[in-house]
């Protein structure tokens, strides 16, 4: 007996043992030929005769089954209508995702000095030509808008301690600016001594001149009493309430009236709405790749128009590394070891968006037709209003609630929103809109339903046959939230 054992472990523990690593090491050789193949070619060519990659053409489109296939590995049973909060990731841009984390995984040193500057160059190229840009030079990528506007802010701080601002030097932006923002705002120009033009944003909203009117009031307004305004900050898509802003007028407005700097954070950008730097005509652009281009969380990137970009301002990543002081792309590319596998799928993300008709377009088209449907459809169940016309929203649009359930402050719109996705299986933002003084108003609590290409009509019956369900049984915030 103990020999027949001696002679299992002499040919079988070990084959047993060296077997993963075999594996591992089979699939890491495959990868690096497939992979380092195309980065000695850019590495060769080199920054000034980098060539974009040319798109591979699809015999045919992608069919339904192979969207949902795509998108499998969500959770069953649970209706998704918030993708405007972390967007999405099929498993063709995961699976890309995931042969660049072994490479990392299986030798760091080869990837991170002879890999990651080629391939992240390669994607600051395709953001160059997605939007437009004048140079590359001008594009930075960054893991999300809050480091992104934290950039453009830092500069303003450093303005105010040089002198180049004054004390009281304003910085115009609309009530609804994003709550991270605004606090980078706090934290950099407020801090430094600047003073912050808050434009009210009404909402619900009938037309784009609602929106001029009032900024262009507010900042004629400001100039009157004397002030400088130094910045502009605006956004391209609002989060909450959720509205495409007409950022083309905004921008001329803000050129007529001598504001030096215009940052567009436009974190429901790329993917979501046309995105085009030269008829925006910003300083600042910041979007994300992963709300709405299928990348995986965190991928963005900074846009910096040329002028900016080599003018005195100081911009610098928030993260101070070995880059410091070679140019924002230069520090935005190295922050530390971390996990930069997001920044380099983007292509594969292009290859994903290129098996639809007319590509990123036609994804737009279909996802602001099934959104407005959809809005439509609840609304009239409901008895309620969508929040702006039809032509105001892009992938995502506000819905009146029925007033019967209740939405009297942001705590009760916060408590029903993790209500629905708890119980029911339903994700989807919910809002709540304040009456101005003296108003009267039935619709007090809205939705904002998103809708991505994995959407199914079924999502948005889920969701209406929830909220009736919650009116027939009596739901009212107050009484469901406030006794808890």
């Amino acid at each position: 007996m103990a020999k027949n054992i001696i002679m299992f472990c002499r040919y079988y523990v070990l084959l047993i043992v060296l077997l993963p690593y075999r594996t591992l090491q089979f699939f890491y050789h495959k990868l690096s030929f497939q992979v380092s193949r195309a980065s000695n070619i850019d590495a060769a060519e080199g920054i000034e005769n980098h060539v974009p990659i040319e798109p591979k053409l699809s015999s045919s489109f992608i069919t339904d089954s192979e969207i949902q296939s795509e998108f499998a590995h969500h959770a069953p049973g649970v209706a998704r209508m918030n993708n405007g909060s972390f967007g999405c990731c099929p498993a063709s841009v995961i699976s890309a995702l995931q042969q660049w984390q072994l490479k990392l995984l299986c030798q760091p040193d080869h990837f991170y000095f002879n890999e990651l500057e080629n391939r992240i160059l390669e994607s600051r190229y395709k953001i160059k030509d997605l939007i437009n840009a004048e140079d590359v030079d001008e594009v930075s990528i960054v893991d999300n808008i809050s480091t992104a506007a934290a950039i453009v802010l830092q500069q303003t701080a450093w303005a105010f301690a040089e002198g180049k601002f004054n004390k009281g030097d304003a910085v115009i932006m609309f009530s609804c600016t994003y709550g991270a923002v605004k606090n980078s705002i706090e934290a950099y120009f407020s801090c430094a001594g600047g003073y912050v033009i808050e434009v009210p944003f009404n909402f619900p909203l009938n037309s784009n001149e609602e929106i001029i009117s009032e900024f262009r009031k507010a900042l004629e307004r400001e100039k009157g009493n004397g002030r400088r305004v130094r910045l502009a900050v605006i956004d391209h898509v609002t989060c909450m309430p959720s509205v495409v802003m007409p950022v083309k007028q905004l921008v001329k407005i803000v050129r007529e009236e001598g504001v030096e700097q215009v940052f567009i954070d436009a974190a429901h950008g790329v993917g979501c709405v046309d995105v085009d730097m030269q008829e925006i005509g910003a300083d600042f652009y910041a979007s994300t790749l992963y709300k709405w281009f299928f990348c995986p969380p965190a991928a963005a990137f900074l846009y910096c128009r040329k002028s900016a970009t080599y003018s005195d301002l100081q911009l610098h990543h928030p993260v101070v590394s070995h880059r410091y002081g070679k140019g924002l792309a230069e520090e935005s590319f190295w922050v530390g070891t971390r996990d930069y596998t997001p920044y380099l799928v983007l292509p594969s993300a292009m290859e994903f968006v290129k098996r639809f008709e007319d590509g990123v377009e036609g994804i737009r088209k279909m996802n602001h037709d099934a959104v407005v449907e959809m809005g439509k459809m609840l609304a009239e169940a409901w008895g309620t209003n969508l929040g702006c016309p039809p032509d105001m929203c892009a992938s995502m649009i506000m819905v009146g609630l029925p007033s019967c359930l209740g939405i009297s402050s942001d705590d009760h719109a916060m408590k029903l929103w993790a209500h629905l996705r708890k119980k029911f299986g339903v994700e989807v933002r919910t809002h709540y809109q304040a009456p101005k003084e003296g108003e009267v108003v039935l619709t007090t609590g809205y939705v904002r339903i998103c809708h991505q290409i994995y959407n199914k009509v079924d999502d948005y019956y889920k969701l209406r046959d929830t909220i009736n369900q919650l009116v027939q049984d009596g739901f009212t915030c107050a009484l469901e939230f406030n006794e808890a």
